[in-house]
């Protein structure tokens, strides 16, 4: 069996419809799971959703955008080391749809599964045990660290799993040392290139990792920033979509 992972689509509709894409003329792929961050950034949060809830082969959790969101839809506040993408926040959860709101409701923080006596878990980003059940006002999710297998080990080194799959930081992660598979993908529906990343995991036999790029059509996504005229664009292609 192989199990495709997705992360960090951040709205980008035509980025995540170029990967399922891909996936989609492989036989082999039986799950694909999305570990977070589907909406916000981009302006194609609602499109994303539809077309991830429509299928019956993604299982999802949520990350630290899908819960900042949904706790000013809820009315229970934004967290405070959030403040400087309030705006564009407010934005999204305004135009988020209801059905889409309920469902994201639903999602759980961690994946796992047991595929050939390999077992595998998916999370956004580290979490401390103590913080496991903690709202997102309370920033239960670790700080971000450089991608280094120490700083892997450390984070993700105790959990119960042989393959740890995650997100949130954007650039891609795969470290293997002490019988333990680190991999995050990178962010799907954000970065300087033009290609949305994705990662395989092949549990025929020895269990292996690999990633992949699909390419999708980044100048017209960008059009629509200045189309719909998404709150603090302007920093976000400068931190995370155009230049160097």
């Amino acid at each position: 069996m192989k199990l495709a992972i997705i992360t960090d689509i951040h709205g980008n509709e035509p980025a995540l419809r170029a990967v399922l894409e891909e996936l989609d003329t492989r036989e082999d792929i039986e799950e694909i799971w999305c570990l977070g961050d589907m909406i916000a950034m981009g302006p194609d949060s609602n499109e994303v959703l539809e077309i991830l809830f429509a299928r019956q082969d993604v299982h999802m959790i949520t990350g630290n955008h899908d819960e900042a969101i949904l706790s000013l839809i809820a009315g229970e506040g934004h967290p405070e080391s959030y403040k400087h993408t309030r705006e564009h926040h407010e934005w999204i959860a305004n135009r988020l749809l209801p059905e889409h709101v309920a469902k994201l409701n639903q999602l759980p923080r961690v994946l796992e599964k047991e595929i050939n006596g390999t077992r595998i878990l998916g999370i956004h980003y580290h979490i401390v045990e103590d913080k496991r059940q903690a709202h997102i006002q309370d920033e239960p999710f670790y700080t971000i660290l450089e991608p280094s297998l120490e700083n892997m080990e450390m984070m993700f080194g105790d959990y119960p799993a042989e393959i740890i799959c995650f997100g949130h930081n954007h650039p891609e992660h795969l470290f293997q040392a002490n019988g333990k598979i680190y991999v995050n993908p990178g962010a799907l529906g954000v970065s300087k290139g033009n290609t949305a990343p994705y990662a395989v995991i092949d549990t025929a036999s020895e269990a292996s990792v690999s990633i992949h790029h699909a390419s999708y059509d980044k100048e017209a996504f960008l059009e629509k920033f200045e189309r719909l005229q998404v709150p603090q664009r302007e920093i976000m292609f400068k931190l995370f979509y155009v230049g160097e």
